[in-house]
């Protein structure tokens, strides 16, 4: 269930994944990371109804504790807040 919402929430936002051909080939962590990073609130907020804020907020940090992380140094400040705050 999970990972066909998931699966159609990416197909329906080509925008977080441009460069991307193959969508069904992306992680959950791909997804996460892109969503977080380029996507707008409400795309957030769908993420999060899909996954769960305690998944997410996993993904995210282990993700932000890596060495070479990918996340905006904006965004990932603004989510390290937020998910200290609700997840």
């Amino acid at each position: 269930m999970k990972k066909t919402a998931l699966r159609n929430f990416i197909k329906k936002r080509p925008y977080l994944i441009w460069y991307v051909r193959d969508l069904e080939s992306l992680s959950e962590e791909s997804i996460v990371e892109h969503t977080l990073n380029y996507g707008n609130w409400e795309d957030v907020q769908k993420l999060i109804e899909i996954l769960g804020m305690k998944r997410v907020a996993k993904i995210f940090r282990k993700q932000a504790k890596q060495k070479r992380c990918n996340y905006y140094p904006m965004m990932k400040n603004f989510f390290k807040l937020y998910f200290a705050k609700h997840a």
